[in-house]
């Protein structure tokens, strides 16, 4: 960088000086798309992987949980109000949120045996493996055309 003029504003060689105003925005998106997805671990055990999302405040109702072209989708909405009411004051808070993580799932998933748990605010997703299946060797047929 170079100072230029008399007001010494920095500015990169080659670039516009106007990107770096808009720097505290560049990843606003991805901040706010963060905020509303919950953090997540996940386990390859012996017979089986286990996903855990930690949901706090949502209640069990409100998650759905669907496969799809082994594509796993969680999506669930927080809802949370409070109220307080006395002689001197009336307090309301209101949070509301939906929120939707996917992850793709190795080959060796059994789908059909899939099991969800929601327990204390945790969502653990368990989905065991197949059992290894024998490699065969297949002959292929080469036509003469």
């Amino acid at each position: 960088m170079e100072a230029t003029g008399e007001h010494k504003i920095p500015v990169d060689k080659g670039h516009s000086a106007w990107p770096h105003l808009f720097e505290p925005f560049r990843n606003a998106a991805a901040t706010v798309a963060n905020f509303f997805s919950p953090s997540a671990d996940a386990v390859n055990a012996e017979s089986a992987y286990e996903i855990n999302l930690e949901l706090p405040g949502v209640a069990a109702e409100d998650i759905d949980v669907a496969i799809n072209d082994h594509v796993l989708t969680i999506k669930g909405e927080k809802k949370h109000t409070h109220e307080e009411k006395t002689k001197t004051y009336y307090f309301s808070e209101r949070s509301y949120g939906a929120f939707q993580r996917s992850f793709r799932l190795p080959g060796d998933v059994d789908t059909d045996k899939i099991g969800a748990d929601f327990n204390d605010g945790v969502l653990t997703l368990t989905m065991p493996k197949t059992s290894p299946k024998a490699r065969e060797e297949k002959k292929i047929d080469v036509r003469r055309g």
